[in-house]
């Protein structure tokens, strides 16, 4: 897979937006789906733990992921405003996220 990584990382619901927070990304804006293979990731999956409002999010990315491009595009930014009343975020909208150290992976 030449280049290719997993990332793992953490989010936060607020209490009760779980089904809110599946419907929008069930209408996932075209042109952020389009950001998000443009940028690298080539997989990205969200799972989400009832019991604590835990997200866990796995991402394939590329050689040439950038998170910082990421994180300053104008679409990203706008999905995360969109996105803040359900999530825990910081002061400029981003998640807060927990990264996960990769422990095992089989391929």
């Amino acid at each position: 897979m030449g280049g290719m990584r997993v990332r793992g990382f953490t989010m936060k619901l607020k209490p009760g937006c779980a089904e809110e927070y599946r419907r929008r990304h069930d209408a996932l804006w075209p042109e952020l789906a389009a950001l998000l293979r443009e940028s690298g990731i080539s997989d990205y999956a969200i799972f989400l733990d009832r019991g604590t409002n835990t997200l866990f999010a796995v991402q394939k990315l590329g050689p040439g992921f950038d998170p910082e491009a990421l994180r300053r595009h104008p679409v990203m930014r706008r999905w995360w405003e969109y996105m803040a009343d359900l999530m825990e975020v910081h002061p400029d909208k981003s998640p807060v996220e927990g990264e996960l150290e990769l422990m095992f992976h089989l391929r």
